[in-house]
């Protein structure tokens, strides 16, 4: 069974950090690209960031580019995302999500198939 399990959310202020960690079961991070998505309440979710497992290659919303940074550890079946210099627009429920993929993915929650729960970052002023 696929199982995509959130954690490191949490209360911070504003200029602090958090990192977030995506552990992934029943299938291997090889072949997939994962991604970090966000919703924040009454907005609609949107990509935060992804990572490719075959080539390494990334992408990031422009509006984290620069402060966030996604990695995975392969032996850990793990995807983590590194949040610095959070500010309160990045208050929002994250969720990481699992595809298989080859190449640069794109940050379109569509593209995704497997979806954890979330975890919430909540970032106060």
């Amino acid at each position: 069974e696929v199982q995509l399990v959130e954690s490191g959310g949490g209360l911070v202020q504003a200029g602090g950090s958090l990192r977030l960690s995506c552990a992934a079961s029943g299938f291997t991070l090889d072949g997939h690209a994962i991604g970090w998505f966000r919703q924040a309440p009454g907005k609609e979710r949107e990509g935060v960031s992804c990572i490719t497992s075959s080539d390494g290659s990334t992408n990031y919303a422009d509006s984290v580019k620069g402060r966030f940074t996604i990695s995975s550890d392969n032996t850990k079946n793990t995807v983590y995302l590194q949040m610095n210099s959070l500010k309160p627009e990045d208050t929002a429920v994250y969720y990481c999500a699992a595809v298989v993929h080859w190449g640069l993915c794109r940050l379109e929650s569509a593209d995704f198939r497997s979806w954890g729960q979330g975890t919430q970052v909540t970032v106060s002023s």
